[in-house]
């Protein structure tokens, strides 16, 4: 009976996906903890879940040519060594993985505000990023592109593989303000093709850990998979404004819950 809620947590989470464009992260490690999983076990097997499920995505992007590999480099040379110290560290400082559950479920929490944040105000950073008079800020950050993106690569990989969260939305904003010149398809192509490899080795390392339940995986991806391409379909002919604000409502709350309760 359990495996059957958890197929049909899979198929609800993969429609909101495909429906909003969001990253499953973001609602289903909240799912997990709500079911009672252990914040270790969720944002493992969370972590996992992502990494196949995009896979599909970067392939097209590839066929497409709206993937910008040498930005995609960079954010790796930070990303993934910051991903595998996170693990090193959490294996060698804690004694055991409840010891860092809290460590997680606070970060959680974080990055759930953050992203929140990005969607609710999604326009306004498109809107300035492309702007004329672009904040001297923003105009900084675009002449120091490189290193900064090296520099988020680090703070990504640390923050995903502490959460599940991140590398979708909250990546796919932090790319707008470094390269605002790139079109909104090369954004998300570039976007994606950092978090599958990120999610993965994250993941691998959570598996390492023990942090991984295979069962759930399956089912998560039994009922996922097929709703995510339905949910796209639907979400095409949805305008944002109905969504979007909903989504951005539920994961600020559940941010707030998790990041100081």
């Amino acid at each position: 009976m359990d495996i059957l809620f958890y197929i049909a947590a899979g198929a609800a989470v993969g429609f909101a996906v495909g429906i909003t464009g969001v990253g499953g992260g973001s609602l289903m490690t909240p799912i997990l903890l709500l079911f009672g999983f252990p914040p270790q076990i969720a944002v493992g097997t969370d972590l996992l879940y992502a990494s196949i499920t995009k896979a599909g995505g970067v392939v097209l992007h590839r066929r497409q040519g709206t993937i910008r590999w040498k930005i995609v480099l960079t954010l790796f040379c930070g990303s993934i060594p910051a991903s595998l110290v996170t693990v090193y560290f959490l294996d060698n400082v804690f004694a055991d993985s409840d010891q860092y559950a809290q460590v997680l479920t606070n970060c959680l929490g974080v990055m759930l505000i953050l992203t929140a944040t990005v969607l609710m105000f999604k326009s306004k950073l498109v809107n300035g990023s492309k702007a004329k008079d672009t904040p001297k800020a923003m105009v900084a950050i675009q002449n120091h592109a490189t290193w900064i993106t090296w520099v988020m690569g680090i703070a990504l990989g640390v923050l995903v593989t502490l959460s599940s969260v991140g590398a979708g939305a909250f990546g796919a904003a932090v790319l707008l303000v470094i390269y605002p010149r790139l079109s909104a398809i090369n954004i998300i192509g570039t976007d994606l093709a950092h978090a599958v490899p990120l999610t993965l080795v994250a993941g691998l390392g959570h598996l390492f850990l023990g942090n991984v339940d295979f069962s759930l995986l399956g089912s998560l991806l039994i009922g996922s998979l097929p709703a995510i391409y339905v949910g796209t379909k639907v979400g095409a002919r949805m305008p944002e404004n109905i969504m979007q604000p909903i989504l951005a409502s539920t994961l600020f709350a559940l941010g707030i819950k998790y990041a100081f309760f």
